[in-house]
């Protein structure tokens, strides 16, 4: 008798270690991430975000310069290569999605401004405008186009006439940088791979596990992947997966799932080729603590994209470093004031503009 009440006593410390466990290490992640946020904070210098407020709609928010001559000087000062949109203003439908649209996406408004000068040159103008735009040999009356040069006027990347296409945009971009020489912050080259992905064409299926959250955990460090959520399907524990058909394909990422004790059935509508038994898409219900790790951090207050969401989460669950997903923007959200927001659940460009007041 006194030895079972002794392994009991045993059992309940044990128990009661177990728990404490848990909770430091929440304790911890959550001093991690605090400390990522204070010393954002004090980089930032309590600098205010600065969008344009009395652009047209063609301009979208960027700040942007309308002196050739001065954007070049201001290139050579800073040493970054200049981003110039030529643009008709006022202009045709086309030129104000394009303003509304892609030059009002946060993240590319904060690319444009920190990496590139950014140089608006209206090419339904007389004057200084019709002078550049003679310059580059660019037609009057168009619809919007993006060219860059170095520092010192010339030329570099590619010509983006395409204006219907963001990925083509970012990947402009990222060449540009790359060939100046520049770094590429991580969080422009997640959002070239997340549009080219939705630009080419996106699959999805569901993958059947023991535990979901650690699914998505793990599932979205897999290439191609660009999409999690956890839920429940024929009584199972499922996690959804979005991915990239043109970077890979359901075997390949099943494949690799197992490999992690992340797959053990397939659920798709589709003919499948996999190492794993297949049966037919039912009623799903989406988990109430879908991106867990996300969720129970200061970081669920940050508007991200989905992309972002994934990786974050799936950053904090493997207690990696979560900020290299994020752009100097987005962190700097992580204020006193802001972190008991939550918008894991809402699209980031609207979210995006609440945050900052500026919706």
């Amino acid at each position: 008798m006194t030895l079972v009440i002794k392994m009991n006593s045993i059992h309940k410390i044990t128990l009661k270690i177990q728990f404490l466990n848990t909770h430091i290490q929440e304790l911890m992640r959550n001093i991690f991430l605090l400390l990522i946020f204070i010393s954002t904070t004090i980089s930032s210098n309590g600098q205010q975000f600065n969008y344009a407020h009395d652009n047209p709609l063609e301009l979208g928010k960027v700040n942007w310069i309308r002196n050739y001559d001065e954007a070049l000087k201001k290139a050579e000062i800073d040493n970054k290569p200049v981003f110039i949109l030529f643009q008709e203003v006022p202009g045709c439908g086309n030129c104000t999605k394009y303003g509304k649209d892609i030059l009002s996406h946060p993240l590319i408004v904060e690319a444009i401004e920190d990496e590139f000068i950014p140089l608006a040159i209206y090419n339904n103008k007389k004057g200084h405008d019709r002078e550049v735009l003679n310059h580059f040999g660019e037609p009057t009356w168009n619809n919007p186009v993006v060219r860059f040069t170095n520092p010192n006027g010339g030329l570099v990347g590619k010509r983006i006439a395409e204006f219907r296409s963001t990925s083509q945009l970012l990947e402009a971009m990222i060449s540009v940088l790359n060939n100046e020489k520049r770094k590429v912050p991580t969080y422009l080259s997640l959002l070239a791979e997340e549009n080219r992905a939705v630009e080419k064409g996106t699959d999805e299926f569901f993958l059947s596990m023991y535990c979901f959250w650690t699914g998505e955990k793990e599932i979205a460090k897999l290439d191609g992947v660009i999409g999690t959520e956890a839920g429940f399907m024929h009584g199972n524990e499922v996690v959804k997966v979005k991915y990239d058909r043109s970077q890979t394909d359901m075997k390949k990422i099943s494949q690799k799932a197992v490999q992690v004790n992340c797959g053990d059935k397939i659920f798709t509508d589709e003919k499948a080729k996999t190492n794993l038994p297949t049966q037919k898409i039912g009623k799903y219900h989406k988990d109430s603590q879908d991106k867990y790790y996300l969720l129970h951090s200061p970081l669920r207050a940050i508007p991200m994209t989905e992309y972002q969401k994934m990786k974050v989460n799936s950053a904090l669950g493997s207690r990696k470093d979560p900020s290299q997903y994020l752009s100097p923007r987005q962190l700097k959200l992580s204020s006193k004031e802001n972190n008991t927001a939550n918008f894991i659940e809402e699209e980031f460009v609207t979210s995006w503009y609440t945050a900052v007041g500026e919706r």
